[in-house]
């Protein structure tokens, strides 16, 4: 009991964003001709008691309870030949259309939302000595092969905006710090994640259009009058596209040792994207995105400490940059402890990039955020933690219109079960 306590330590808080994401394949396969069904799933709940001084203060009481459900369902299989291969999924709840309204309350037509839907679902083919090619709706090199971002402790979500349980968004300074973020995983496209030579491997992915799993024909309206189905390829009509993106590409390379008991993880790469264009009335001229990314952690005697950061042209939550803005920097350290069942951690992150910057208006070229996160987890069983976490952010900008000067702090307990 105490040896499998030991090895879930490092991962059952942090695991709930990725269960489904994070191995290209089982952690121990099949037996030849074997088909392994799965449905795992995860439940989260805590209290947040949360500090928000602005203006637009609510009359929400400060102290809330949030939570989430997660379905892991898919199978793994190997051949008689060895080829391994499966599929693997996430869904989730969506949560109430109206802020404080239950969600199956019948209060407007849309009477808030009780649907599940996917996050993750690809398939996977390979072996351990060629390598594994993931296609569908998944993590590409950039997530994958992220080190040096410590999130395994707490609620395993921290600033990391994506379905993290805590409150606290206003003034969040997460941008694009993290990778393991749903803008990068919930496009689909086709990754290869190569096996390990003398400690090095590679992974690489390419994403045509950032469509989820199910929307590839879907883009854009149909060619006016209209003839044959044989038409020039159609012009996507949709105007302030945002962060939509063409040919992605990323790619990482990555390197891992141990010596003495002292382990080491590194990596380095680059996420290459074009913008799908604008064809508003106002043209909205957006640059390419270049993102690079170079990260590292060391352990020992369960101290874990690590290092990430990103810098390219890109903006906020890995948006594009427009005409006269200026790159961005985002720099995050941090540090967990294990103690048998007990993982404490904390860390602290940095991001300078152009925010809502246009040269016309007479703003400040760089948005500054800074964030902390501290927490501790208690691991009663494998399928049962408690937790505590704390969290402060902030944001900075000039602003012809008004100074951005906004902060926000809240503490959160709370457990998960997971099956």
């Amino acid at each position: 009991m105490r040896k499998l306590l030991l090895a879930s330590v490092a991962t059952v808080a942090g695991s709930l964003a990725m269960t489904a994401g994070a191995q290209a394949q089982p952690v121990k396969a099949p037996a030849p001709g074997a088909v392994v069904v799965h449905l795992n799933g995860a439940l989260a709940f805590e209290m947040t008691a949360v500090n928000t001084p602005s203006s637009n203060a609510t009359k929400y009481s400060t102290i809330n309870d949030i939570g989430f459900l997660r379905l892991y369902p898919g199978f793994d299989a190997t051949t008689e030949g060895g080829l391994q291969y499966g599929v693997a999924a996430e869904i989730r709840d969506t949560s109430s259309s109206t802020a404080g309204v239950g969600v199956n309350s019948n209060v407007t037509s849309g009477g808030g939302s009780g649907a599940l839907y996917l996050r993750r679902a690809y398939g996977y083919v390979g072996t351990a000595s060629a390598g594994y090619l993931r296609f569908g709706q998944t993590d590409s090199a950039f997530t994958l092969m992220q080190d040096g971002v410590l999130e395994g402790f707490g609620d395993g979500q921290g600033w990391n905006g994506d379905g993290n349980l805590s409150d606290v968004s206003f003034a969040s300074p997460s941008e694009f710090t993290f990778s393991d973020v749903g803008g990068l995983y919930t496009t689909s496209k086709v990754v290869y994640v190569s096996p390990s030579f003398a400690g090095f491997n590679f992974a690489v992915g390419f994403e045509p259009n950032s469509n989820a799993f199910n929307q590839g024909e879907n883009l854009g309206t149909a060619p006016v009058n209209s003839q044959s189905s044989v038409e020039a390829p159609v012009v996507n009509s949709v105007s302030n596209n945002g962060n939509r993106r063409r040919n992605t590409i990323d790619a990482m390379v990555g390197y891992t040792t141990e010596m003495d008991g002292v382990g080491l993880k590194a990596s380095a790469g680059y996420l290459d994207a074009s913008p799908l264009g604008n064809n508003s009335v106002v043209a909205v001229h957006e640059k390419n995105m270049g993102v690079a990314q170079f990260g590292a952690q060391v352990t020992y005697a369960g101290l874990a400490v690590g290092a990430n950061v990103k810098t390219g042209a890109v903006n906020g939550g890995y948006g594009f940059l427009t005409a006269g803005q200026r790159h961005g920097t985002s720099v995050i350290v941090g540090s967990t402890y294990t103690m048998g069942p007990v993982v404490v951690g904390g860390y602290y992150l940095h991001v300078s990039d152009a925010g809502g910057y246009t040269p016309t208006n007479g703003d400040s070229p760089y948005k500054t955020t800074n964030g902390v996160a501290l927490g501790a987890t208690y691991n009663i069983s494998p399928h049962f933690a408690t937790y505590a976490e704390f969290l402060y952010g902030e944001e900075r900008q000039n602003t012809a219109a008004a100074p951005i000067k906004a902060h926000q702090d809240g503490v959160a307990v709370g457990a998960t079960l997971k099956w």
